[in-house]
């Protein structure tokens, strides 16, 4: 066991999207991680199926970001981000870049997922005001999306209960539908029907005219709300749509860049090129908070006008490219590029679709999904007890070694790219046990 003392009081911590009442009866503490696997306080050994949070992608304790993060320390520790600069924050800059689709060239750093989300929403009504279309301020999301927690996340995103607790939204936003349609149950990857929702853009176009639609912001993959896969075509459709409008399109990258799908980005998996790419997690490999909004050179060249001593863009972060999270960043792509992880996601793929799909038949599992490294579960709610069947899963999962996400009643995954077919099988076995004794 760890010589690693437990805190004996947890009173002051409020902690986030946590049922706290629950975690301080019965806490499930984590005190060190390396490769696949975290270690507990009573020194178990829990295997991640969840990369973290979506973040660890190239799994826990890589020795080139811990060396990189303490000589960054050591050298220069922060550095201002308005009118001042460092080396890192530029080379990273160019290191996205060159990763991220033809045509995306320029990168804009934040801290956080949540950021990236509000950062990325102002450009784009920024942008059309920089080219004298200032009555283009509306914004488009998608039913059950999630773009992090701040209130312009929470206006264009689709989860109620992030939602209904704090009052009025922003002003001007509309929904598509959600793609979660009953006939692609048991989808192996992309389902076959719904490119057609798409179409519903051109519903919205007509009710309140494109010229008052600044952009429309959707995840490739839809991953919080509990793995949504994009229809074949649906992302192609509503990239026709949005450039016949002249509306900015805008791909949620947080949880599906950095290899989730076996690409640098989901748009390359999907071909789709968006005209910008939030993006934050595996970034840094979940390491230290980063995220960043990824632009096209024309949005990013209509600010660069007027008086050259005169700021462009009004906006921005303390820690927008931190010293050391730049080099936390710079250290993670070389991680994933040495051991050449987007490929090797690729190729376990078809392993993780095999063992996902799997689990059909078992107790209560009323659907199962996938593509790339992700995958679903979905549970038959217990009546009058909405989530908690997933979450009584959750705990039986813990106990048992391993560590699921829930949202709702659905179980999601979405293990580091370093995975082996043994930890398949060891993640998936053990789920199918827990399932059966599910009430």
């Amino acid at each position: 066991m760890l010589d690693r003392p437990t805190p004996n009081d947890l009173r002051a911590f409020w902690m986030p999207f946590t049922a706290n009442r629950q975690f301080k009866s019965a806490p499930r503490m984590l005190v060190a991680a390396e490769g696949m696997h975290y270690t507990t306080s009573d020194g178990r050994q829990i295997l991640d199926g969840t990369a973290g949070l979506w973040c660890c992608n190239a799994g826990h304790a890589r020795p080139l970001i811990t060396e990189a993060i303490q000589k960054q320390a050591t050298e220069l520790d922060y550095a201002p981000a308005f009118q001042m600069g460092h080396p890192k924050a530029f080379e990273l800059a160019n290191r996205l870049v060159d990763l991220a689709p033809d045509g995306i060239d320029h990168a804009f750093f934040t801290n956080s997922g949540s950021e990236s989300v509000e950062t990325a929403l102002k450009i784009a009504i920024a942008y059309h005001r920089a080219r004298g279309d200032s009555s283009r301020t509306r914004l488009i999301g998608r039913e059950r999306g999630y773009h992090g927690v701040n209130f312009g996340g929470i206006s264009v995103g689709g989860i109620v209960n992030n939602r209904r607790h704090f009052g009025t939204m922003l002003a001007g936003v509309d929904h598509l539908p959600h793609t979660h349609l009953p006939e692609n149950q048991w989808s192996r990857g992309m389902p076959e029907h719904g490119a057609h929702l798409a179409d519903d853009l051109e519903r919205i176009v007509a009710l309140h005219g494109a010229d008052t639609i600044a952009a429309v912001i959707v995840e490739p993959v839809a991953g919080s709300t509990g793995v949504l896969i994009p229809p074949k075509g649906y992302l192609q459709r509503l990239r026709e749509i949005t450039r016949k409008h002249g509306i900015l399109l805008i791909f949620d990258e947080v949880i599906t860049g950095f290899g989730r799908l076996g690409s640098a980005f989901a748009a390359q998996h999907f071909d789709v090129t968006p005209d910008m790419i939030t993006c934050a997690k595996g970034l840094t490999n979940g390491v230290i908070p980063m995220g960043a909004v990824l632009t096209s050179a024309d949005i990013h060249d209509a600010f660069m006008h007027g008086p050259e001593n005169l700021i462009e863009l009004f906006h921005g972060y303390t820690y927008s490219g931190n010293p050391i999270a730049s080099a936390a960043g710079l250290a993670t792509l070389e991680t994933y590029k040495q051991d050449d992880l987007f490929a090797r996601a690729d190729a376990i793929a078809p392993y993780w679709e095999e063992a996902v799909h799997s689990l059909k038949g078992h107790r209560h599992v009323i659907d199962t999904r996938n593509l790339g490294l992700i995958g679903a579960v979905e549970l038959e709610p217990i009546a009058g007890a909405p989530t908690k069947r997933a979450f009584n899963a959750f705990l039986k999962a813990y106990d048992k070694g391993i560590l699921i996400r829930t949202t709702g009643d659905i179980i999601a995954m979405s293990p580091p790219l370093i995975i082996e077919k043994s930890h398949i099988d060891q993640l998936i076995g053990t789920l199918a046990e827990v399932l059966e004794t599910l009430e």
